[in-house]
């Protein structure tokens, strides 16, 4: 802009000051809360590669199809929906897995299966902020795609708990059950597709009296609504394989479920229960689905929820085995700050002071030197003595101070200090970056 439409500018200040706000359900964060949010995500990651996935990324928003295609229009009142200058329908993502598929069906199909993925990003629903639950908030994710084997579900299930223990959280739960079971008890009961959507949103809050109620509004006698309740509540395998005795399809899923669960004992050293009343709440999962809690968090307390699903054929692609989980990053935060939890904090490596105005070109030469060979390093810009400057330097987490001064530079050498002891000594300037490391 030029010196003259600057000056020709009418600033109005009649603004009401609530719209330079922050708006509802979204944070800021300091430098300190970034520097744990970025000590998870980077924890989070290797654990992701340790496991062979490899990272990708979507745009922020999409079309707004792809959503309502995956899970209704009953959508669109609780996201971001907008129509740009084309006329285009797009959306705010509120959630990674369908922009992954999406991405998968255009551009990867003929990668080399299976194809392990992994993802980070914000995303945003027009939710009632509360505790652990804000508008804007952050996801990690993964996807496998091309197998269905029990080992691969296995070692997906494992990744999701570890990726919560490598981070630091102690008092997790991880509960797993399968829906293609689930559906066959249903069957057993003669319940129809309308009758348990309506019960599936009971039973994913456990409100089994309001279940057990349904059920008998849906004709089941009391009996066998008592069996069924008693079933999906309980985690006695010997019980459920009677209650689903002669379905051979149904046993041979409680077959591959319980091959799984030897897989987590024997070779991941895994802690789960079984919990047939897990049910996702959505159409697209099938077959085996698990959750883990924390329970330190009270109401809020699932930070992950995942299991094998199709959506490839919903986005015109061709149907392979799909599985994969969504975390919960900001919970998983808040997790570990209920737990008091102690994530580490970056230290800086140098932080230099020139002792006067003349040291101040040095003071910048020494410090570009150490960046050079990879040390984070800053330096005093406000000209302040020594002792507050030293003040700094501890407030900001600092290992080593470097002091400039006449007198040292004259002997080619600067003044040490170690932060943590007090201890000073003279070095000289050419030995400084064998400091590094």
């Amino acid at each position: 802009m030029s010196l003259l439409s600057r000056n020709n500018i009418k600033h109005d200040f009649s603004y009401d000051l609530n719209v330079f706000k922050i708006p509802r359900g979204t944070r800021d964060f300091t430098p300190g809360e970034m520097e744990k949010r970025r000590y998870v995500e980077e924890c989070m990651m290797s654990t992701f590669k340790t496991f062979g996935y490899r990272e990708i990324q979507t745009p922020m928003f999409e079309n707004l199809d792809l959503f309502t295609a995956k899970s209704g229009d009953a959508v669109i009142d609780e996201i971001y929906s907008f129509t740009d200058k084309g006329g285009r329908n797009l959306s705010l993502r509120p959630e990674l897995t369908a922009p992954v598929i999406r991405f998968y069906v255009d551009k990867l199909q003929m990668e080399p299966k299976p194809l392990k993925l992994f993802y980070f990003g914000n995303c945003f629903r027009y939710d009632r902020p509360q505790k652990g639950r804000y508008r804007e908030f952050k996801q990690a994710g993964c996807e496998i795609i091309g197998t269905d084997n029990p080992e691969a579900y296995a070692e997906l299930i494992a990744m999701a708990y570890k990726l919560l223990k490598n981070v630091g959280l102690e008092n997790i739960t991880l509960s797993i059950g399968n829906l293609n079971i689930l559906s066959s008890m249903f069957d057993k009961l003669e319940i129809s597709k309308d009758e348990q959507k309506y019960l599936i949103p009971l039973i994913d809050k456990s409100q089994f009296e309001d279940v057990f109620e349904a059920l008998q509004d849906f004709g089941v006698e009391k009996e066998n609504a008592n069996s069924f309740l008693d079933v999906i509540q309980n985690s006695d395998v010997n019980k459920i394989l009677n209650y689903i005795k002669g379905d051979k399809t149904a046993e041979q899923e409680l077959s591959n479920l319980m091959k799984i669960l030897k897989l987590l004992e024997t070779s991941f050293d895994v802690n789960y229960q079984i919990k047939m009343s897990i049910v996702r709440g959505l159409d697209y999962y099938k077959g085996i689905v698990f959750e883990i809690e924390a329970p330190s968090l009270g109401a809020e307390k699932q930070i992950c929820g995942g299991g094998a699903y199709e959506l490839i054929p919903l986005f015109g692609g061709r149907e392979t085995p799909t599985a994969g989980f969504a975390l919960g990053f900001d919970r998983t935060i808040l997790a570990l700050e209920i737990e008091k939890y102690n994530l580490p904090s970056p230290k800086l490596d140098f932080y230099v002071v020139p002792i006067n105005e003349d040291m101040i070109s040095k003071s910048l030469e020494i410090a570009q030197k150490l960046r050079g060979q990879g040390a984070s390093v800053d330096v005093d810009l406000l000209r302040r003595g020594v002792g507050k400057s030293l003040k700094y330097a501890s407030s900001i987490n600092t290992k080593k101070t470097i002091l400039i001064g006449p007198k040292e530079l004259q002997e080619n050498s600067v003044t040490l200090r170690d932060m943590n002891t007090g201890d000073q000594k003279l070095i000289k300037i050419k030995d400084i970056v064998n400091l590094i490391g």
